[in-house]
């Protein structure tokens, strides 16, 4: 995007009135959406935007300035801005020559998305239409919407570094609407992947809308959830965003120093049940937040966080590592090229155990079992959350039986992670965006079916 001879005394630039480090962040993301609703393409579009960021840190003191100019004039400016705003009265600050480090593909990307006719992606949308509402004459509204993103991003620094990567993510998501005697409900599905069109591939527009479709059928027939204190069974992967907003954010070291997280000063200290391990794997498979190199130019890793119940650290991006000592864990990420990049989750997985998941409901005389959660609300400083559940079961003798609607899951977040007493053997994931302080990025979190064996279960059954 930009030559390294301009990267370089862009620098200069940066740290002309003095700074500790300046860097320069370069971004070109293209993107296609399509949408259809009851039967008709409401939206068909694709976008471009391209641009820079330029930071300069001095001491506690960021200046940061963008540009959609990717000219070395465009780039000069910003960089005369954001080092104004961190002047010191000591210029002449060293800049290291760049050096670009190769940086190896997260994975293989073999169908290129732009490489696809925009009517072979609506006839997807149609396919998935087609066969939702063949599931019965209940299912009244099928929404169905595909998107694919490429994201070529390059990160130069003072201190030498300069590394590209190149992101490409497809995701396809149906929500079906049925109507019954309980009123309306509704059932959704949306995988994605940090990989091509062959997403459609792996998950068949058909077996996409069957699922949804099926959800909301389920939940025509569902009576109120229970209220009280009970063993909550997790489905493998359904649980996981409950972890990642309970607990996740409360990993992230800018959290942790700013006092707003639970764990702080907790290294080292039994957190969770010894059968939880909790890791953050930038790296991990073709999930949706995977990639080579964070925002920072960091390349992704797997980051034990809790292990066997014990933690063992946090999530560090440049600026906090760089207070403590230590280097980033590659977790510095930022929504576009207009913002900062902060400390955020990558693929946050609870890891497989050993229970079979057939005993894990077997060995649950009176429990509810959630097959998909909802949205919720956080307190990192404390833990507490409140979860809603759009997909769940009872448990009875150790059977799952009838399905239950408005049910929310109450508890905290910490105690949550000590009171997991089942972990199965199986495994999956769930994609989704992730935000925080305004800005938000493709995250997956993860886990196998799973047994708390106790939250507090908000119903509305009499």
């Amino acid at each position: 995007m930009i030559e390294q001879d301009v990267l370089q005394r862009t620098l200069h630039t940066a740290l002309r009135h003095g700074g500790d480090f300046a860097e320069v962040f370069a971004e070109d993301r293209t993107s296609s959406n399509a949408r259809l609703d009851d039967g008709k393409i409401e939206e068909l579009v694709s976008g471009r935007a391209r641009g820079a960021g330029v930071r300069v840190v001095r001491g506690e003191t960021t200046g940061f300035a963008h540009t959609a100019d990717l000219s070395e004039a465009g780039l000069r400016s910003a960089a005369e801005a954001a080092s104004a705003a961190a002047r010191s009265d000591d210029g002449g600050a060293h800049v290291t020559a760049l050096e670009r480090r190769e940086v190896a593909p997260a994975h293989d990307i073999r169908i290129e998305p732009e490489s696809v006719a925009k009517a072979r992606k609506v006839e997807m949308l149609q396919r998935a239409n087609d066969a939702a509402r063949a599931r019965g004459d209940a299912i009244s509204q099928v929404s169905v919407a595909y998107a694919d993103g490429r994201r070529r991003i390059l990160v130069a620094n003072s201190e030498g570094l300069l590394a590209e990567d190149d992101q490409v993510r497809t995701r396809f998501f149906v929500q079906c609407v049925a109507v019954g005697d309980t009123g309306m409900q509704t059932g959704m599905e949306a995988p994605g992947r940090s990989i091509g069109f062959e997403l459609l591939d792996e998950f068949e527009p058909e077996e996409v809308a069957h699922i949804a479709a099926d959800r909301a059928l389920a939940m025509l027939r569902a009576r109120p959830a229970p209220s009280g204190k009970l063993p909550v069974v997790l489905r493998r992967g359904a649980g996981g965003v409950l972890f990642h907003e309970a607990c996740g954010h409360g990993l992230e070291a800018d959290l942790v120093g700013r006092d707003a997280s639970v764990f702080r000063g907790q290294v080292g200290e039994q957190v969770a049940s010894p059968l939880v391990t909790l890791v953050d794997d930038g790296t991990y498979s073709r999930e949706w937040g995977t990639f080579a190199i964070d925002d920072e130019g960091a390349p992704a890793q797997r980051n034990v966080l809790i292990e066997n119940g014990v933690l063992t650290d946090f999530m560090w991006d440049y600026l906090r590592a760089r207070q403590e000592g230590r280097v980033s864990s590659g977790n510095g990420r930022r929504e576009t090229y207009q913002h900062l990049p902060m400390v955020r989750m990558t693929n946050t997985l609870l890891l497989a155990g050993d229970d079979d998941p057939d005993d894990i409901i077997g060995g649950t005389a009176h429990g509810l079992y959630c097959a998909a959660l909802g949205g919720g609300q956080v307190n990192t400083a404390t833990g507490d959350f409140v979860f809603g559940v759009t997909e769940a079961y009872l448990i009875e003798d150790g059977v799952i039986t009838e399905p239950v609607r408005a049910a929310q899951l109450i508890g905290n977040g910490p105690e949550a992670l000590r009171l997991v007493d089942a972990v199965g053997n199986d495994f999956d994931t769930w994609a989704g965006t992730c935000g925080k302080d305004g800005q938000g990025v493709p995250v997956s979190s993860g886990q196998p079916t799973l047994r708390v064996a106790e939250l507090t279960v908000g119903g509305t059954a009499a």
